[in-house]
């Protein structure tokens, strides 16, 4: 297989993940490599679910999701290259836990995931959710991408 480098600061978020507008919550990515992923995200008022200035913590849900996009979407442009078909995956929820009841409008969010089982094009994601230091979510995901 042939391998491509693609230094992380040649690529942007829309390189690594579907999401567009209001739907691509990750600010930063902190770190990435093939198997695991740490960004941070700062809750907005135009995010989904806000009500006021709070939101519910389902949407560390789509953290998760969007982190693991990252992890997986680094993988794609390393082994494929920066042109490779984008497509995006099909993600099931196998477990979560929220630590809290609501995020706030400012908080940052830092996430990370992490590829605990990976074949063909089935994975399984583990992923916690911070705040400041604090442990706010859990999630384990699987994944499926069509071929």
């Amino acid at each position: 297989m042939d391998m491509h480098t693609t230094p992380l600061t040649d690529l942007n978020l829309e390189d690594l993940l579907p999401h567009r507008g209001r739907m691509l919550l990750i600010r930063d990515i902190l770190e990435v490599d093939a198997e695991h992923a740490v960004t941070r995200s700062v809750v907005d008022e135009s995010w989904p679910m806000v009500k006021g200035d709070c939101v519910h913590p389902l949407v560390l849900v789509e953290l998760a999701a969007q982190t693991a996009g990252v992890c997986n979407g680094w993988g794609r442009i390393q082994s494929r290259g920066l042109d490779s078909n984008q497509m995006g995956w099909l993600v099931g929820i196998k477990k979560t836990e929220f630590l809290i009841d609501t995020l706030h409008v400012g908080n940052s969010v830092i996430t990370r995931s992490e590829n605990t089982y990976n074949f063909e094009n089935l994975r399984e994601v583990s992923c916690t959710m911070y705040l400041d230091e604090t442990l706010i979510g859990r999630a384990t995901l699987q994944l499926f991408q069509a071929k």
